[in-house]
């Protein structure tokens, strides 16, 4: 177990390092995407240990990995060529 939490957070650190330099314009501070990725990979690590047990530690590090990057995604901002101005504005 103790395996699958530490794999599950560095999984989440290198994703969220991942995201950070290659969206940087798109992200909010490191400060706030590093310690998501790491917090939604851990939490990802539990939902999938509890669903599957404790047998398969490649499905739990997929697991941790999916919701350490749906967690990433909820950060991201959209993109500035993409944004249409209001009929009001």
């Amino acid at each position: 177990m103790f395996l699958e939490a530490l794999g599950s957070a560095v999984l989440g650190l290198a994703l969220a390092w991942f995201a950070t330099h290659r969206l940087p314009h798109r992200l909010p501070p490191r400060l706030l995407v590093v310690p998501t990725g790491v917090a939604g990979a851990l939490f990802g690590a539990f939902v999938t240990h509890s669903a599957v047990g404790a047998g398969s530690l490649l499905v739990i590090l997929v697991g941790a990995l999916v919701v350490s990057a749906a967690s990433l995604s909820l950060l991201l901002r959209p993109a500035e060529r993409f944004r249409r101005r209001s009929a009001t504005a």
